[in-house]
């Protein structure tokens, strides 16, 4: 039995490094356990945007990208 640390991205684990003594296709039994005191890695950004920044990027992104409209994706 090991410990291994892994990362859940979009519906997959993906481990942090090499998994010593597993080969490909072995089917194993995973326990998840939150690493407790672990920072979202993003949040290391946050504060650093005055509000009159964020605001002026978010009215760029309005201005400069589509809306999509659902209704022209039904059939």
């Amino acid at each position: 039995m090991q410990t291994i640390h892994a990362i859940y991205r979009n519906g997959l684990l993906n481990p942090i490094g090499n998994i010593e003594g597993i080969m490909d296709d072995t089917e194993v039994e995973i326990t998840i356990s939150p690493v407790k005191g672990a920072v979202h890695p993003l949040l290391r950004f946050a504060g650093i945007l005055s509000a009159e920044d964020a605001d002026s990027m978010l009215k760029v992104v309005e201005d400069e990208f589509e809306k999509v409209n659902l209704n022209d994706w039904k059939d």
